[in-house]
């Protein structure tokens, strides 16, 4: 209510043109600073001070109008701006169009020097400038900001509004250099940002800025805010549409890439099924890749997991690569190295070896589905095949045991022998194998692949790894069975052998001399080797059960008795002096009538034939015995 004016003519028609100037202003809207002009003219007119005091209080309450009146408009303003803003969103369909209106209208609604925008990475964890209005540094419109980095990466952290008169010198934000280098080339000092959400999900922030130090009101955070609710909406629901559109127009090709999946599905299962039907026929590797092949219209490769071919058609040899075969089995899926597929073969987690494709480079979804369907059938194939071995090694070492102990008719055993490809002309040895008592499994299944590469026989007998196998030469194929069992296991193997001549009816013997010499190895520390009781001298010869002495003077003494022989020499007579005379140079030439020199040339020439360790203690008692039983056959 305006004041009550006094009774006075002169100040009454003072007073009231004030009030009534006053009333006019408000209706003008005129600035705040001219509804002080009419208590100045009052005061220049000489009125009352009671009248001037109304006056003032006039003004007071015109000045307060005229704030709520502004206020008033400028909400009436941005309400207006704000549904604008959102009849302009809602008619937006791309994406871009709809980020670049939200910032240019962030821009005029708090008319600002720079508006823009960022969104959330969630896969890099951190957001990034997206669109800016108003921007002019190159460095500021690529910059990207970490979760709770700079006033930005705090309020998409937080899902807070921030506001800074001056953001270099603001202590609250956590700096950075690449921010503030690029805040700094852009040049701005106050900064408004707050979050752009979805329901409790920030998706970005939004930011209103001056290149001038400036206050934010709350009024231009509550509009922001506003403002962003309105834009996440709309960000959504162009990225919705985007997708539906997208959807919409990939439905044809759904389709034909499904009828086209299909076609290559039938594909698939017509090949996996001819490809299961070649191996239960009882096709063999070979004959399986032959298949693949021409499948695929390549060259294949199978292998097993040790990497040893198992079949080839159509491309030359290739070894596995141990990382492709590595990479398929980690992923379930065929990997390409070089120009050549690679598929693992698999019996659960279990590795059974590899094939490869070659000559295809580049291979489609369908031939590459097929691909690996293949080493499926493949994986049947080899499980069949190890099936079969294993199988057919139970029998064979069955047989073994039978042949060692002599269980059954002797005519039985003799047809079981030449089934499994024992042969009654060739000579056979029999080996007993030792290793490292965890490892018997690993060591009888090493035993019976060699046995089964060797043409002969494995198992266990009395808690040690038995082998039969054909040879003439027991002890060297000892030390070769040694050195490849060891290598298998990573472990020293030590193998004692024993010859059973032709045949299989000695097998039981040799075996008990095999099991003696083993003991010998053992207990004489060579463990790692191999060997037949001849090998081990004299005392091969003292644990034989039949001793053969001409075999031990020919394995002792053979260099030197041949040669002698062609020569006409006496190295045989001088090495019997010699020991003889205690192994005196001046009694052994006296004995044989000779210069010293000859005898010293002699025994340098028995040294180069018989090893320079010939005179060490062991090879001269060795070398004295093989002496006393060549005379004595001499005399016999």
């Amino acid at each position: 209510m305006l004041p009550t004016v006094t009774a006075h003519r002169t100040g009454d028609v003072s007073a009231t043109g004030a009030l009534r100037r006053l009333l006019d202003l408000l209706a003008q809207g005129a600035p705040a600073e001219d509804l002080g002009r009419p208590a100045a003219a009052a005061r220049e007119a000489g009125a009352p001070e009671a009248e001037l005091a109304a006056i003032d209080d006039a003004t007071r309450v015109a000045l307060r109008i005229r704030r709520t009146l502004s206020q008033h408009r400028e909400r009436e303003a941005e309400l207006t701006a704000l549904f604008d803003t959102a009849s302009d969103l809602a008619a937006l369909r791309d994406l871009d169009a709809v980020l670049r209106a939200i910032v240019h209208r962030a821009r005029l609604l708090l008319g600002t020097d720079v508006a823009y925008l960022s969104l959330n990475d969630e896969s890099a964890g951190d957001t990034y400038m997206r669109v800016t209005d108003g921007s002019v540094a190159a460095s500021f419109q690529q910059v990207r900001l970490g979760m709770g980095e700079g006033l930005g990466g705090l309020v998409a952290q937080t899902a807070r509004p921030y506001a800074t008169g001056d953001y270099q010198a603001d202590t609250r934000f956590h700096h950075t250099d690449s921010i503030d280098s690029a805040v700094g080339d852009e040049g701005l000092r106050a900064i408004l940002g707050v979050p752009l959400r979805l329901g409790r999900r920030v998706i970005g922030v939004l930011y209103a800025a001056d290149r001038t130090p400036r206050d934010f009101a709350r009024q231009e955070v509550a509009l922001l805010s506003s403002l962003a609710d309105h834009a996440a909406i709309a960000i959504d629901s162009a990225r919705l549409l985007e997708e539906t559109t997208a959807a919409l127009a990939g439905l044809e090709n759904a389709n034909a890439t499904i009828r086209a999946h299909n076609r290559a599905m039938r594909r698939t299962e017509e090949a996996h099924d001819h490809l299961t039907d070649l191996v239960l026929r009882g096709a063999d590797a070979t004959e399986v890749a032959a298949g693949i092949a021409a499948l695929l219209d390549g060259g294949i490769l199978v292998h097993d997991a040790d990497g040893t071919e198992l079949a080839r058609t159509g491309t030359e040899p290739l070894s596995p690569d141990p990382e492709a075969v590595a990479a398929s089995r980690a992923r379930g899926r065929a990997v390409p190295v070089d120009g050549t597929w690679v598929c693992a073969v698999l019996a659960g987690p279990e590795l059974l070896g590899s094939i490869a494709l070659t000559g295809r480079s580049g291979l489609g979804d369908t031939d590459r589905l097929l691909f690996e369907r293949a080493s499926i059938v493949t994986a049947l194939l080899l499980l069949l095949r190890r099936s079969a071995a294993e199988t057919e090694d139970r029998v064979r070492a069955e047989l073994l045991y039978d042949l060692l102990t002599a269980t059954g008719d002797r005519g039985s055993l003799a047809a079981r022998a030449r089934r499994a490809g024992l042969h009654p002309s060739r000579e056979y040895a029999v080996l007993v194998a030792h290793g490292e008592t965890s490892a018997r499994q690993r060591l009888l299944a090493a035993a019976t692949q060699t046995a089964r590469t060797r043409g002969g026989l494995a198992g266990l007998h009395h808690d040690h790894v038995v082998l039969a196998l054909p040879t003439e030469a027991p002890g060297r194929c000892a030390q070769e069975v040694a050195a490849d069992l060891g290598k298998a296991l990573g472990s020293p193997v030590t193998v004692g052998a024993a010859g059973a001549g032709r045949g299989t009816e000695s097998l039981p013997t040799a075996h008990a001399e095999a099991h003696r010499c083993l003991s010998a190895l053992l207990a004489l520390g060579h463990s790692g080797h191999g060997g037949a009781l001849p090998d081990l001298g004299f005392l091969g010869v003292l644990l034989g059960d039949h001793a053969d002495l001409a075999g031990y003077v020919r394995n002792t003494l053979g260099p030197v008795l041949d040669y002698d022989t062609r020569r006409g020499t006496e190295l045989v007579r001088t090495l019997d002096a010699y020991f003889v005379h205690g192994a005196s140079l001046t009694r052994t030439k006296d004995a044989l009538h000779i210069h010293v020199n000859t005898v010293v040339q002699r025994l340098d020439r028995i040294g180069r034939l018989l090893g320079r360790d010939w005179n060490t203690p062991a090879r001269s008692l060795e070398i004295q015995l093989a002496l006393r039983l060549h005379h004595l056959s001499q005399t016999l």
